[in-house]
């Protein structure tokens, strides 16, 4: 069998890409398919293993550095990608992935981290973000986005089968797509992080792409207010500079920016707590931190309610949940966070439920109902 896998782009190591992996470890005969490719040689990993196809947007001027200014772009691009010789196509997608062409005698199966979120319900947000003053700019964008919207929409139509990363991933796909969605939640490699089961040091811990709907600002100016709290943020990205500026002075808040896996492992293996302030698909940084027997204080919506047991009078809870994305929300959380002792070992039971074994098995339960004559049964 010819497997093709379609990822929306490869320049950096998040979430996506770690499902990449797993779906490459599962089919190591496939080949990938991608708008842009400059993931740096030193995180490659599984993917430089595999043959890599990029899209004419590769050889753009900036692209490199601008790729998503291409935007509108890419379904043009993502459609002239030739797939023709291939039995299943996979797409991860969070963006343009899924909008990959097929033909009648191919199974097309889209592993959805989300509907494209800056043209369903964060289109405002990320108009915003854009900071246009001039209003025939401003129109423009939003006719595009319109125009991107429909795009996806009638995409959504040509895939098979739709797989969603988590329960809230499979809602949206009804909502915006009007189709239904097997769930297969992402794996978390559990050997890659080690277990403490004894004493914590006395600072928290957040980690990720410094990217605003992260909202590590909120994070940030909540520890403000309370210096006696130690707060480290390890990650990078475009928001980084603000970051530093709205710590500047902070003795109790301290920015690593990007550090070696070894150095993450140990810090997040050690902390009090992780926290974690992003409305997000699935998330899989508050896994890692249960698997390593860290607590979490997460914002109580989106994925973090299917990973992290917060609920109040659960005797196995490993965290704790703020309703609002505001700091007196997040600091009301730590409270009562710190008001209660958590078992590590009640961390790493939540987190062995999404172990990579079991991501193979629903994964091929699921390709095997749709397509018993090309899936194997062991």
């Amino acid at each position: 069998m010819r497997v093709a896998i379609v990822h929306d782009w490869l320049v950096a190591r998040g979430g996506a890409e770690k499902v990449l992996d797993a779906l490459l470890d599962a089919f190591p005969q496939a080949e990938i398919f991608t708008v842009v490719d400059f993931m740096p040689e030193s995180i490659r990993e599984r993917i430089g293993r595999h043959r890599v196809h990029s899209s004419l947007i590769q050889r753009l001027p900036f692209a490199r550095r601008h790729y998503r200014r291409y935007l509108p772009l890419m379904p043009y691009a993502i459609e002239q990608l030739d797939l023709h010789d291939f039995d299943l196509v996979i797409s991860s997608s969070h963006a343009v992935a899924k909008g990959v062409m097929t033909h009648s005698g191919q199974m097309h199966v889209c592993y959805c981290h989300t509907p494209m979120r800056y043209v369903w319900e964060m289109k405002e947000a990320y108009l915003a973000d854009a900071g246009i003053k001039f209003a025939p700019l401003e129109w423009c964008m939003r006719y595009t986005l319109h125009r991107l919207r429909q795009w996806d929409y009638v995409t959504a139509g040509q895939v098979d089968l739709f797989i969603a990363n988590s329960h809230n991933v499979a809602r949206r796909i009804a909502k915006y797509y009007r189709r239904s969605a097997a769930v297969v939640p992402p794996p978390v490699d559990l050997d890659a992080f080690q277990f403490n089961p004894g004493p914590r040091e006395d600072y928290y811990l957040t980690a990720s792409r410094m990217v605003p709907y992260k909202r590590i600002d909120l994070i940030i100016e909540a520890f403000r207010e309370t210096p006696q709290r130690r707060l480290v943020v390890i990650g990078d990205g475009p928001e980084r500079k603000r970051l530093e500026q709205l710590a500047q002075g902070a003795g109790n808040i301290e920015i690593l920016g990007y550090v070696p896996i070894a150095d993450l492992q140990h810090r997040l293996s050690h902390a009090r707590a992780f926290v974690f302030a992003a409305d997000e698909d699935f998330g899989i940084a508050p896994l890692e931190a249960q698997a390593c027997g860290t607590p979490v204080v997460a914002y109580g919506n989106g994925g973090a309610r299917e990973t992290v047991r917060g609920e109040a009078g659960d005797i196995h809870a490993t965290g704790c949940f703020f309703q609002e994305q505001s700091i007196p929300s997040l600091l009301a959380a730590l409270e009562r966070f710190e008001a209660r002792t958590f078992d590590p070992m009640d961390c790493l039971t939540q987190a062995r439920q999404f172990r990579h074994d079991a991501f193979f098995e629903h994964l091929h339960q699921q390709l095997a109902g749709c397509m018993p004559a090309l899936v194997p049964n062991n």
